[in-house]
């Protein structure tokens, strides 16, 4: 087996997984207004974690093994201001194409890229490290998003993965993409 051959594939699938895992916990979210809720003054609505999860990846993933991961251009404190006047709509073009930058530029990738050197704010990571640290981001801030949909949809809520009581009917169901 290619180890970094399986590695590319696996950080392929798991990308998708987040994504496929967050889109689920906000088609549940009760109406548009509850994208720009969140918990207290101090934490992130759904609205803002997808601002910042978008930024994020289409800054880090632009010229990907060219320039630095963090644009100059990017002003990641705006991605944490809260926008109500953003519709869903504009919420998930956003979400798309922060998706869409990461998925090309790991499409991109050949096994022998795993090695080579690139810069995230000016500190140096192998491609490897870069995408282990991009995929912990976004699994970090997925949870938050499944937490807080989860939250808001209270008693509507649809489990995305094992319904509680029916771990025995799930054995053998991890399935890719």
């Amino acid at each position: 087996m290619d180890l970094a051959k399986h590695y590319l594939e696996n950080a392929r699938f798991e990308l998708a997984r987040l994504k496929k895992l967050a889109e689920g916990a906000m088609a549940q979210l009760p109406d548009e207004a509850a994208f720009h809720r969140s918990l207290d003054a101090e934490s992130n609505s759904v609205a803002v974690l997808i601002q910042h999860l978008s930024g994020n990846m289409v800054s880090r993933f632009t010229d990907f093994l060219l320039s630095d991961g963090e644009k100059p251009q990017r002003q990641r404190d705006r991605e944490f201001e809260s926008s109500p006047a953003r519709t869903r709509e504009e919420l998930m073009a956003m979400w798309e194409r922060g998706f869409a930058c990461a998925s090309e530029s790991l499409d991109s990738l050949a096994p022998g890229d795993l090695d080579r050197t690139l810069l995230i704010r000016g500190e140096e990571h192998t491609v490897t490290e870069a995408l282990q640290r991009h995929l912990v981001h976004c699994a970090y801030h997925v949870g938050q998003i499944v937490m807080l949909a989860k939250h808001l949809a209270a008693s509507r809520w649809k489990s995305l993965s094992i319904p509680r009581g029916k771990s025995q009917d799930s054995v053998g169901r991890y399935k890719k993409l």
